[in-house]
């Protein structure tokens, strides 16, 4: 499963039409000799695909019975406001959770392909682009395969996927926010001369300011790795380069400045905090942050011990045995020094996860440990961080040029069986997932016929999975979101029950 220069493409863009390097006879020999990062690549894939799949089982609960009615009478642009005035402040979060809240079963069905499709596209192009501007060549497919690795175990290897990837209102805000985040890179890369640079720059602002008002957590992350690149750039970019990443940074810096200014200046986000303010501690108390140190480490020990997302590393292996560059271009980056790259990476990591402990402690207390949806601003780092060590180690392999083909093999092999490894706790999910839409198609139809016939108050039968929140939890002893679901059906209130209509 070698790589020599004969089998080597030039990274591109999806969809363009690689040439190969040598032309004559070779053409047939160059595409056998790299359809095996397409063939791999077909597993994350298909993983992808099994769980989109599973989508079409997504029905609404927790947040979201609070989100439809209020999108059904007021449009998005009424969400918006009940976010701005109301309840939190997060503009940006309330725009994305109208989009889907707009279609209202139909919405959480498709939010799965959809977000997944999104996500995947953009660390793809995230990953050629990479590539492409530091020369690097790859053959072809090498690029999916990464991104469909990371993508995979990003989605997937988490404790909690239907938090992670099924539930909309909390991909939105954990999942999918650190992608856009990641995305806001792209213009960076891509810019040429100066027209390029300020466009760069507007574009990273205006991004910051929006991830400002979808996710705190994300903003964090963003903050600590755009400071990094402030204060490390002269170690990592090249001097000619170095200077305009540095005003990219802090242009995304202002933004994200901006943008937590206006959520946390808003009304929704004065009574938020007046609401749970009477109930936690500041994030700045000592008991806070020691609290959120306890359990931050609890949380570290469940990452480290996942050994999936050893999926991660393995592609970067393969990505660093196949690599070859520059292909005559100028590269940005000074030499490759892993150990340095290596450890502020990991220390980018481990500052922004503790500091999402932090805000997030005072809501939730000891419960950080068990809220797995917010992990997620974080781990995409720790994934992203674990595929580029990979491709250091896998690039030592190749200049030390011995067992290159045993090295590749293994790596496969580890992708394949982290694939392989996620494949049943998913269709175990996707079973679950499935009974509960019969249920709950069930008793949605008894609501709708009840209320047509001018019922005021009527029965509803909890109907959780995978630890999701839903009206009567706690046999019956917490009523919320009972309220929520009385109005999506039109109704004064609805009762608990333990059994379906």
């Amino acid at each position: 499963m070698s790589v020599d220069a004969s089998s080597v493409y030039v990274a591109r863009e999806p969809g363009d039409r690689p040439a190969p390097e040598q032309g004559g006879g070779a053409g047939p020999v160059v595409r056998r000799r790299t359809l095996w990062p397409t063939a791999l690549a077909l597993l994350p894939l298909g993983l992808l695909g099994l769980a989109s799949w599973f989508g079409r089982h997504v029905r609404p609960s927790a947040d979201e019975w609070c989100f439809l009615p209020v999108v059904r009478e007021d449009g998005i642009s009424g969400l918006v406001g009940k976010f701005y005035f109301t309840d939190n402040g997060r503009v940006g979060n309330g725009l994305l959770v109208g989009l889907y809240a707009k279609f209202p079963v139909a919405g959480h069905q498709w939010f799965g392909l959809v977000s997944g499709v999104l996500m995947l596209g953009l660390l793809w192009a995230l990953t050629v682009t990479v590539l492409r501007r530091t020369g690097t060549r790859v053959p072809t497919g090498v690029p999916l395969l990464v991104a469909s690795m990371v993508t995979a175990v990003f989605l997937f290897a988490t404790p909690n996927t239907y938090k992670t990837f099924y539930w909309p209102a909390a991909s939105v805000s954990h999942t999918v926010a650190p992608v856009l985040a990641c995305a806001a890179t792209l213009p960076l890369l891509r810019a040429h001369g100066r027209r390029g640079r300020i466009a760069a720059v507007v574009a990273v602002a205006a991004a910051g300011a929006f991830m400002g008002t979808l996710s705190e957590e994300a903003s964090v992350v963003a903050l600590v790795v755009l400071a990094g690149v402030v204060l490390f750039a002269h170690r990592v970019f090249a001097a000619h380069v170095r200077g305009f990443v540095r005003v990219w940074s802090l242009a995304g810096m202002a933004g994200v400045a901006i943008g937590t200014l206006v959520l946390m200046t808003s009304p929704g986000s004065l009574n938020r905090r007046e609401r749970y303010g009477a109930q936690s501690t500041s994030m700045f108390a000592p008991e806070s942050l020691v609290g959120s140190l306890r359990g931050y480490a609890h949380i570290l020990q469940t990452v480290f011990s996942t050994w999936q997302y050893l999926g991660a590393v393995a592609a970067g292996v393969l990505l660093g045995l196949v690599a070859r560059g520059p292909a005559g271009r100028t590269v940005a980056l000074l030499p490759p020094r892993p150990v340095l790259l290596s450890a502020l990476g990991a220390g980018a990591f481990l500052v922004s996860g503790y500091l999402c402990t932090v805000i997030t402690y005072p809501v939730f207390g000891a419960k950080v440990v068990t809220t797995e949806r917010t992990w997620n601003d974080y781990l995409l780092l720790y994934v992203l961080l674990l595929m580029v060590g990979g491709a250091f180690v896998g690039r030592a392999l190749r200049v030390r040029g011995r067992r290159t083909g045993v090295a590749t093999a293994a790596a496969a092999a580890v992708c394949a069986v982290t694939v392989l490894s996620l494949v049943a706790p998913l269709v175990g999910l996707g079973h679950d997932m499935q009974v509960r839409a019969e249920r709950w198609d069930r008793q949605d139809r008894a609501l709708h016929e009840g209320a047509a016939l001018g019922a005021k108050e009527l029965p509803y039968t909890p109907l959780p999975v995978a630890r999701m929140l839903e009206p009567f939890s706690q046999q019956g002893r917490r009523v919320w979101p009972a309220q929520c679901v009385a109005d999506y059906y039109r109704l004064d209130k609805v009762t608990y029950s333990t059994r379906l209509p």
